[in-house]
C-alpha cells in the first residue's frame, strides 16, 4: 500500500470514528450491536497508535502534540469560557463549574468538564497524557507479543480501579492505562504487512467477530437492546459495567471500523466531503454541542416553550429526539466540518500575510 493511500484509509476511518461519537452523544448508533460508548474512544486511541511517529526524540515529540493537541484546546476552552458567560443571561444557567484557576486549568486534565459545552473535548488532555506515557512505554525493550499481554492485563486492572475512581486522580491513571492498550495495538497495526492486513479482515474473521459480539450482546444488564448496557462503559468518569467486556467489545469495534473501511474504500477515497470529515474531527467533537444546543434552544423559542424545560436537564438534552436525531446528526457533522474547514482557511491566510509582512 503506497502512502498516499495509507493516509487515506485513516482519514476515512477518523471521519467514521467522529461520526460514530456524535450520533453517540444523539443516544443511536450508525453499527449494529454496538451501541453508543462501547468502542468508539478506544476507536481513537487506536488511531492515535496509528498515527504515532517514533522518530522524535521526546522534547520534539512533546513539544509537537503540546502543539497540536492542548494549544487549540485551551483556545476552544477561552471561547467558550466567553460564550458561556455571555450566554447564561439569555438561557437562565451557567452550563459549567464556577470559574476558578484550578477549573479552567487543572480541571481540563482530570475530568475535561469544567464546561459543559466543551465537554466532548475531554478526550484531548487525556490522548496528551496517554501518548507521552506511551512514548516512554515503546522505547522499553520488550517484545511485542509480551508488552500486549502486559498492557492487556493492565487494563484489566484499570477496570477494577472503577470503585476508587471517584479520586480525579486515580481516575486519570486508570483512563491512562487502560488506554494504552489500544494506542500500541494501532502502532503495531500500522507496523504490519499488508499481507497480515489481509487475512486478519478476512470474510471468516467477519463472521467470527460478529458471533462473538452477538454473544457480548448478552452482558446487557436488562437485555434491553435499545440500551446495550453492559457493552457501554463511560470512560471519562471510569464507569465499567463489567471486568473484562469493556475491553473485548473495543477490540471487536475496533476490528469491525477496520473491516468496514477495507470494505468500503474504492468507492468512497474520492469523496471529498468524506475526507473533510476526517481531516476536521477536533473541531467537530469541539463544536458539535454548540450546534445541537443552538437549534434545541431556536426549536424551543418557535415553539414558545420556556428554556427551562432545556435547563432542567443535561446539555446533551435536545428537541423531540423521535422527529429531530438525524437532523440533528446531518446538521450537526456538516456545520462542524465547515467550522473547521473555515479556522484552517483563516490559519493559512494569517500564515501568509505573516510571511509577506516579515
Amino acid at each position: 500500500m503506497n502512502e498516499m493511500s495509507h493516509y487515506n484509509k485513516i482519514n476515512i476511518l477518523k471521519a467514521l470514528a467522529i461520526m460514530l461519537v456524535v450520533s453517540g452523544h444523539l443516544e443511536f448508533s450508525l453499527i449494529p450491536l454496538f451501541p453508543p460508548y462501547s468502542f468508539q474512544l478506544a476507536l481513537f486511541f487506536f488511531i492515535s497508535g496509528m498515527l504515532f511517529n517514533d522518530k522524535y526524540g521526546f522534547i520534539q515529540y512533546t513539544k509537537k502534540r503540546f502543539k497540536s493537541l492542548l494549544v487549540p484546546y485551551f483556545l476552544y476552552a477561552l471561547f467558550y469560557l466567553c460564550l458561556t458567560i455571555l450566554i447564561t443571561p439569555v438561557v437562565k444557567k451557567f452550563w459549567g463549574l464556577p470559574v476558578t484557576l484550578k477549573n479552567e486549568l487543572l480541571m481540563p486534565f482530570l475530568t475535561g468538564h469544567q464546561l459543559d459545552l466543551i465537554s466532548p473535548l475531554w478526550f484531548v488532555p487525556q490522548l496528551f497524557i496517554s501518548l507521552i506515557v506511551f512514548y516512554f512505554f515503546n522505547k522499553l525493550k520488550i517484545q511485542s507479543k509480551y508488552k500486549i499481554i502486559f498492557l492487556f492485563i493492565f487494563a484489566l486492572l484499570a477496570i477494577q480501579l472503577e470503585p476508587l475512581s471517584k479520586n480525579l486522580y486515580i481516575l486519570l491513571c486508570q483512563r491512562t492505562v487502560f488506554s494504552l492498550l489500544f494506542i500500541y495495538l494501532g502502532y503495531l497495526y500500522k507496523k504490519s504487512s499488508d499481507n497480515f492486513k489481509e487475512k486478519l479482515l478476512s470474510n471468516r474473521n467477519f463472521f467470527i467477530v460478529i458471533i462473538l459480539q452477538s454473544l457480548l450482546w448478552l452482558t446487557n444488564k436488562d437485555y434491553t437492546p435499545l440500551d446495550g448496557i453492559g457493552l457501554s462503559y463511560i470512560l471519562v468518569w471510569g464507569d465499567f459495567d463489567n471486568w473484562i467486556v469493556p475491553i473485548l467489545t473495543s477490540l471487536s469495534g475496533i476490528w469491525v471500523s477496520l473491516f468496514i473501511i477495507e470494505n468500503i474504500y474504492d468507492k468512497v477515497k474520492n469523496c471529498t466531503f468524506l475526507h473533510k470529515i476526517g481531516e476536521n474531527t477536533y473541531h467537530i467533537m469541539a463544536n458539535h454541542l454548540l450546534i445541537f444546543n443552538f437549534f434545541t434552544y431556536f426549536l424551543l423559542a418557535i415553539k414558545g416553550i420556556p428554556f427551562m424545560v432545556k435547563n432542567n436537564a443535561d446539555i446533551y438534552w435536545f428537541y423531540y429526539p423521535l422527529k429531530t436525531t438525524y437532523f440533528y446528526f446531518i446538521s450537526g457533522i456538516i456545520i462542524t466540518t465547515y467550522i473547521g474547514v473555515l479556522f484552517k482557511y483563516i490559519k493559512n491566510k494569517m500564515s501568509q500575510f505573516v510571511k509577506n509582512v516579515l
